[in-house]
Order: C-alpha cells, then sequence, then structure tokens
C-alpha cells in the first residue's frame, strides 16, 4: 500500500498509533511522520565526510535502538533518513548547489564533488545494513501484512 498522504500528521504520534503508518516507497513521508521526524532529523547531515559518518553512525544507532524497543515505525524512518543521506549527498556530489535542474527544466551539467560522492558513500554503506536488516524486513513484512 502506498504512503497516505491524506492523514493529520499534525496530530498523530505514529508510536501510538503505529497502525496508521504506511511504509511507501523510498523516502516517502520521511519529513512528517512524529515522533521520528523529531528524534531523527537533528541528527541528519551529510555536508562532509566525517559530518556524514558521525551523522549515519547516530541514526543507525537510533535504528537499532529502535529495533530492541520492537518499533517498527521507528526502525522504518531511519532507514528513510539514511537512504535521503545517501540520496542527497549523491545530488550535491553530482550537481552544484544540488540542482539537477535549471530554471528551463533543463538538466544541467553533471560536476562530480568528490567530498560529496564520499558522503554518500558512507550513507549507503549504512543504507545497505538497514535495508538487509532480518529483524527489520520481518517486521516490515509483518506490519504491511496487518496494516497495509
Amino acid at each position: 500500500m502506498s504512503f497516505d498522504y491524506d492523514l493529520d500528521f499534525d496530530n498523530i504520534d505514529f508510536r501510538k498509533e503505529p497502525e496508521k503508518y504506511r511504509v511507501g516507497r523510498g523516502e516517502q513521508g520521511v519529513l512528517m511522520v512524529e515522533p521520528y521526524k523529531g528524534e531523527i532529523l537533528p541528527h541528519w547531515r551529510f555536508k562532509t565526510p566525517e559530518i556524514a559518518k558521525e551523522s549515519s553512525k547516530k541514526i543507525y544507532e537510533l535504528f537499532e535502538q529502535y529495533k530492541e524497543k520492537d518499533d517498527f515505525v521507528g526502525m522504518d524512518m531511519a532507514r528513510k533518513f539514511i537512504q535521503m543521506g545517501y540520496t542527497r549527498a549523491r545530488r550535491y556530489a553530482n550537481y552544484k548547489g544540488g540542482k539537477k535542474y535549471d530554471k528551463e527544466g533543463e538538466i544541467n551539467t553533471r560536476e562530480i564533488d568528490d567530498e560529496k560522492a564520499e558522503s554518500a558513500r558512507i550513507f549507503e554503506e549504512k543504507w545497505k545494513i538497514v535495508r538487509t536488516d532480518e529483524e527489520y524486513l520481518k517486521k516490515k513484512k509483518e506490519h504491511q501484512k496487518k496494516y497495509g
């Protein structure tokens, strides 16, 4: 089932009401689902490899904490932030200022930024770990079977 953008995100605590959460595709809803957004977003950074390493490590620690608490929604949100660390760092690695398109809608010329590419690689390492975590995959399947 796709991510439900019609929910009242300002008034739902998904820790208390996990049945309302839908995984969706990729990073859908990553900046909408509370209280997880508030817990994870302050740690999400990728400006330099050193910052990306610290950020991805902290978000992975949160993933593990959510797993210990049997909190699938938290695990999935941590996975989404890690995935977004990779995709955003990759975008900035490929395009100056992270802008793929110019004002006319044409694709800008790629200019590889090695520092951002390294930040992307760091997040990608953690993303591979969380998206293949057996407990995560089991909980994801259970959540989707139970709630859609």
